[in-house]
Parts: C-alpha cells; structure tokens; sequence
C-alpha cells in the first residue's frame, strides 16, 4: 500500500465533490465518472491497483468517503484555500 498522501488538484476535488452531490462540485467527463464509478466499487486489491495509476482520485473519493470533514477539505481544494494534508 502506497504511504505518501498525494497533491489533489483543484479539479480533482471539484469532480469528487460532483460526485457526492455536494456544494462547489462540477461534472467531469465520460471518462472520469466512469473512473470514480469503478474505484468507488473496487475492491481493495483493486483499489490499490488504481491509486497506482490515479493516485490523487482515489485520494480524493476516500478522503470524502472515510473522512468526517472529507467534503469540507474538498471545498477547500477546490476553492485553493488548503491543500490535500
């Protein structure tokens, strides 16, 4: 398992807020939802395997799921007032 925390963009954050139908979000592509959709049903295994390649989604879609101020540190990225720690 990855251990570094990475960077989430402020467009990241914005997409994962859409997600989670919450205030400062915007939808992404085609691509992306379908991307959220499937790390957002991964198992864990397989959620590794995508943090490999998609580091600062998964990030962001666990941060909003298993954090209680998850969507507030979100709204914050995405409006550029804190970073991702």
């Amino acid at each position: 398992m990855n251990t570094e925390t990475p960077t989430i963009p402020p467009e990241t954050a914005r997409h994962v807020l859409w997600l989670h139908g919450a205030d400062g979000g915007y939808r992404p592509g085609s691509f992306t939802q379908r991307l959220m959709g499937a790390i957002c049903a991964a198992d864990r295994a397989n959620t590794e395997l995508l943090r490999t390649i998609y580091p600062a989604l998964v990030a962001a879609i666990d941060m909003a799921a298993n954090h209680d101020d998850g969507i507030e540190k979100l709204q914050a990225i995405a409006n550029r007032k804190a970073d991702a720690a």
